[in-house]
């Protein structure tokens, strides 16, 4: 006990939440093992490729982009303050629970849906998503497969409309949890929806999310079925953008990307800003080759060529 009192308490506060989140893994492994073995759409080993990788996304995921996310949000919180009127925050604040957490649950869902359609259709958040998308198999650990950045940038684009119409409120411990709640949710149901489960729900698959509705956002059977289904749990988003892929009669055989991605932690966790690095000067090669020829043929960027995902268009 004197040992522990010496140590600072930030490693303590680390030390509690690394704890936890092991129990969790304990319980998530609990629930989601089994089914996956009973259940499974693609039968895998439980000790399979990549596991290790995946267990440190698991730990990493769930601990620093919260801690990015701190000042962003701080610095959005404080221009709600600074530029949007009292009353109007006031008055949302005012508004029933249930209703309150109505809208920020469809608000939050339009907003995580464009930051994840952007982070498929802009090269440079491509870089980072792409980590996401490399994994070949499907079960409930992919969920926390992402970078940081990655995670950040998404989870921004689902935070910031909330504060700005009022929704979440640093001075409002009810608006204050709102934010939490939404992502608990989102985790909590990521975790269900990236399971190597062959489940069908029927009509119920048009009004949440499932398995088999995310299964095709990270499906590699062919470039007319990619970039679809970005919503996190209401399809009908994904209809109402046009994004929307859900057949009955089948479901995704493979998984991944075509373009080379590390397969180390450390190695992912760098390539986005070595890729940024040489497309930087590839821009640069071509700028000096184009000052000395006629020549006007536009040369696509690296990050656009066809092993990356790129935009098309979606029947619902």
């Amino acid at each position: 006990m004197e040992a522990l009192r010496l140590l600072d308490p930030r490693l303590l506060v680390y030390a509690v939440q690394v704890t936890r989140l092991f129990v969790w893994l304990v319980i998530l492994a609990a629930i989601f093992t089994p089914l996956e073995h009973v259940f499974a759409l693609h039968p895998e080993k439980i000790f399979r490729k990549a596991i290790v990788t995946d267990l440190g996304y698991y730990f990493l995921s769930s601990l620093v982009p919260s801690i990015l996310l701190s000042a962003p949000l701080a610095f959005v919180a404080w221009g709600v303050h600074r530029f949007i009127p009292p009353g109007v925050t006031s008055a949302i604040a005012a508004w029933p629970l249930w209703l309150r957490l109505a809208a920020s649950f469809i608000v939050g869902e339009i907003g995580f849906y464009w930051g994840h359609r952007w982070s498929h259709e802009l090269p440079l958040l491509w870089r980072f998503h792409a980590i996401h998308h490399s994994a070949e198999h499907m079960d409930f650990l992919v969920n926390t497969r992402a970078h940081p950045l990655d995670m950040v940038f998404t989870r921004l684009c689902g935070m910031v409309p909330l504060y700005m119409l009022g929704l979440a409120s640093p001075l409002h411990a009810s608006a204050n949890l709102t934010p939490v709640l939404i992502v608990l949710a989102g985790t909590i149901w990521g975790f269900f929806i990236h399971s190597n489960v062959r489940w069908r729900f029927g009509p119920l698959e048009w009004l949440v999310a499932t398995p088999a509705f995310h299964h095709w956002h990270h499906t590699n059977d062919g470039r007319e079925y990619i970039n679809k289904n970005y919503s996190p749990m209401l399809p009908c988003i994904d209809r109402i953008f046009g994004t929307l892929y859900l057949p009955r009669d089948k479901q995704p055989q493979y998984y991944g990307i075509d373009q080379s991605i590390s397969p180390v932690l450390f190695g992912q966790l760098i390539e986005p800003f070595r890729a940024s690095r040489k497309d930087f000067s590839l821009m640069l090669s071509e700028m000096e080759q184009g000052s000395t020829t006629d020549d006007s043929t536009t040369v696509v960027p690296s990050s656009q060529q066809p092993n990356s995902p790129t935009p098309i268009e979606i029947n619902g």
